[in-house]
């Protein structure tokens, strides 16, 4: 029985790891409210996972940056970053309404090197400004 333990306590312990190092891959992100990514990258930071960037990772979406290590993400040739201003919903307009306090906040989150390719693109505005290509490659390193 001691050998049905120990195999037990090495299978969870193997899950665990597993898990612990597992990949989240991004597809096709459009982005959302914000707080709950915040959480998910908290979390995602916390955990070990490696998320890999394979298609459009948009808006809150890009909050990752803050969030997780450089070495711990990757962009395929797919990759795309989209950044914009942050915003609100507005239920009596029945529109997102541009909030500077928001976007001031959002780009005080980003790192440096995201800050910097930002305001060298215009800055944060209502329209997406796309990082990808050569330049996304720059700054992660490309998946294998």
């Amino acid at each position: 029985m001691k050998w049905q333990a120990a195999l037990a306590g090495a299978l969870a312990s193997a899950l665990v790891t597993t898990l612990a190092f597992a990949d989240v891959r991004v597809t096709n992100d459009p982005g959302g409210e914000i707080t709950a990514y915040l959480r998910k990258f908290h979390d995602m930071r916390a955990s070990g996972e490696r998320l890999i960037i394979d298609g459009p990772c948009l808006s809150a979406c890009t909050l990752f940056t803050a969030f997780i290590p450089r070495d711990r993400v990757c962009v395929t040739q797919r990759a795309v970053l989209g950044f914009h201003a942050a915003s609100y919903y507005d239920d009596a307009r029945r529109s997102l309404v541009p909030t500077r306090a928001g976007t001031r906040l959002v780009m005080r989150i980003y790192p440096p090197q995201i800050r910097s390719w930002i305001e060298r693109h215009g800055g944060l505005t209502p329209q997406i400004i796309a990082l990808r290509g050569r330049e996304l490659a720059a700054l992660y390193n490309t998946c294998r």
